[in-house]
């Protein structure tokens, strides 16, 4: 499958050499494709653009940005370049502040999360949320004793969860469904916890795993 990843981040990066490595043709998209140079010359067989050629040459996408920068880039990258595909949503709604006691401070409130807002701003994209509750460093191909970790996902489309969860197999992750788009408003805040030990004691290479009967 064809993938257009929107940004340039250690997200958008590490995710993109992932799904190279497993096989997807990738496209990166950015403002400043120059920028993702190095990036480039490390993954040949991968290749960049603007948000808006990324978006054109992907079946599907993964939008990688910071929260508040993510309707700007999917605007960029197209409307028409979205109609109809998955994209796969890792942003988070954090504020430009620093941690309160190792919490970051959302601009989302509890009943409505970035993934709803921009769902219903691009209402011919399927949303699924994905790969915002663990570090860029544990993402791919992640090594636990305890086994693989969980990804908790989330949208509306059925087809659409399907194909991440195909990803996530491929990439070594358990996938755990929690259904429609309204429990982004649950899957957010993950990020905030799994934050939690990394500011206060530095640990970094955590991931959840949920336990079943």
């Amino acid at each position: 499958m064809k993938i257009g990843v929107l940004g340039s981040g250690g997200v958008a990066q590490t995710l993109a050499t992932g799904l190279l490595k497993h096989g997807h043709p990738v496209k990166v998209g950015s403002r400043t494709p120059e920028k993702l140079a190095d990036w480039l010359a490390a993954n040949p067989k991968g290749s960049t653009g603007t948000f808006a050629e990324a978006a054109a040459f992907g079946e599907a996408l993964v939008l990688a940005v910071k929260g508040k920068a993510a309707a700007d880039v999917l605007k960029l990258a197209g409307v028409e370049n979205l109609k109809g595909k998955l994209v796969a949503d890792t942003c988070n709604p954090t504020e430009d502040v620093p941690p309160e006691k190792g919490i970051l401070r959302f601009y989302t409130d509890i009943n409505k999360s970035l993934m709803e807002q921009l769902q219903s701003e691009f209402p011919d994209a399927h949303f699924v949320k994905a790969f915002n509750s663990v570090g860029s460093a544990s993402m791919v191909d992640p090594k636990y004793a305890e086994g693989k970790p969980t990804m908790f996902i989330c949208g509306n489309d059925a087809r659409a969860k399907k194909t991440v969860s195909g990803i996530l197999d491929e990439f070594g992750w358990e996938t755990a469904d929690m259904g429609d788009a309204e429990a982004a408003r649950a899957i957010e805040p993950l990020a905030m916890l799994w934050c939690i030990p990394g500011f206060l004691r530095n640990q970094w290479t955590h991931a959840f795993k949920l336990l079943k009967r």
